[in-house]
């Protein structure tokens, strides 16, 4: 198993390889999915974290577990400074869509994403897809997200393995626009994310079919191996 992924809930991710362990998005608390499950930010101990946007539910634990652990912070100029301004942050790796950067394990590079992103009032730079190459494996994560047409480009760029994809309607794609994604990314195994925390987001997952990708839908706390 080179690479292992679990999911905590909405967005929020850990990709685990050797020694590096990348969480995404790590909202967990007030996060319902996380807590029903009786998971917490004590259960994650990452060495780096990679930010799509600056919504409360996508930073999320992200000062706090940057403090305690020491963590490298990967995430848009703006929101990068902000963490550092507002909350002491102090390892920090700003970019912006099209960029990449260079890691010990294999690269973080950051790509389009159609959402918003602010706290508080306070606009945190471009909404971004992250895609990380970890374990000889390679991991788009979509962030928040409409469809659009650059995600067939996306694929053809980066070749990804699996494809995390929001599927909760009303503020990023539904299931039938992720069916889509999913086909035109062309990742072996696509996984459903940011569905079903709240009553606005849907629960239902029936249209997300992809022709000729593996869907895997995790329970909160589920690991797999690619």
């Amino acid at each position: 198993m080179a690479l292992s992924i679990r999911w905590f809930g909405h967005s929020a991710f850990t990709l685990s390889a050797d020694d590096v362990c990348v969480a995404i998005d790590p909202f967990l608390t007030a996060n319902p999915t996380a807590e029903a499950a009786g998971l917490s930010a004590d259960d994650l101990d990452p060495t780096h974290i990679a930010l799509t946007h600056g919504h409360d539910d996508h930073v999320g634990d992200t000062p706090a577990l940057a403090k305690r652990t020491g963590a490298t912070v990967y995430s848009s100029f703006e929101l990068c400074n902000w963490l550092a301004e507002k909350h002491g942050v102090e390892h920090l790796e700003p970019g912006n869509p099209g960029g990449q950067i260079e890691t010990p394990f294999g690269f973080i590079a950051f790509t389009p994403a159609f959402h918003s992103s602010s706290s508080g009032g306070v606009y945190l730079g471009q909404p971004m897809g992250v895609v990380v190459r970890l374990g000889g494996v390679t991991v788009y994560h979509a962030g928040d997200t409409a469809l659009f047409g650059d995600m067939k480009l996306i694929g053809e760029l980066y070749r990804p393995d699996v494809a995390i994809l929001p599927v909760g309607d009303r503020f990023t794609m539904g299931p039938a626009h992720a069916k889509i994604a999913a086909e035109w990314i062309g990742a072996k195994v696509a996984i459903p994310c940011h569905y079903g925390t709240w009553p606005l987001l849907t629960s239902d997952l029936s249209a997300f079919t992809p022709e000729g990708i593996s869907v895997r839908v995790l329970e909160a706390g589920e690991v797999i191996g690619v």
